[in-house]
């Protein structure tokens, strides 16, 4: 009980300093659409060109391990009435452990394009965090919020940041 009481105290201590702090110090909010900043960022072409490829890639492999599943299964529909037992549940399991190697391939495949799109964007995101980060700072906002469609319900005027962090990244 003495735990929940000293909690509850320091929380409205907290809360008691905050609303000082923010009646001295007014708080300022702007906006910016964080993937129209992404988008303008250079080198964000040279990353398409590279997922397109790497995507490519896995496409072609997926490509041929179907047509490999299609061969076999047209072979053994084919062949199946002449087929002992055995036989056919041989060639059956073939085709089964085949298919889920390539639901396998195809889950793993996804992951690792989304695993290499992160790899690759990650050091553009952290340049363009690292401007609006500063220009919130240069021009003492408290918060910016990422102005994308229907993230934000509703929000008070606030400024739009996107040309002030163009200019520090040297875009126009």
């Amino acid at each position: 009980m003495k735990r929940v009481f000293g909690i509850a105290v320091v929380l409205s201590l907290a809360f008691v300093f905050s609303s000082i702090s923010q009646a001295q110090n007014p708080i300022k909010v702007g906006h910016i659409e964080f993937n129209t900043l992404i988008a303008a960022m250079p080198g964000v072409d040279s990353v398409k060109i590279k997922l397109q490829k790497y995507q490519g890639t896995l496409s072609n492999t997926l490509d041929a391990m179907r047509s490999e599943f299609e061969t076999k299964y047209q072979e053994y529909q084919q062949g199946s009435a002449g087929m002992s037992d055995l036989i056919k549940q041989t060639k059956e399991k073939e085709l089964q452990d085949l298919q889920g190697r390539i639901d396998a391939f195809n889950q793993k495949a996804q992951t690792d394009l989304q695993a290499k799109q992160q790899e690759l964007l990650q050091p553009i995101i952290d340049k363009a965090k690292a401007a609006v980060k500063d220009v919130a700072k240069e021009n003492k906002y408290t918060y910016v919020i990422n102005g994308i469609e229907d993230v934000v319900l509703y929000s008070e005027a606030s400024d739009d940041i996107m040309p002030l962090v163009k200019k520090k990244l040297g875009l126009q």
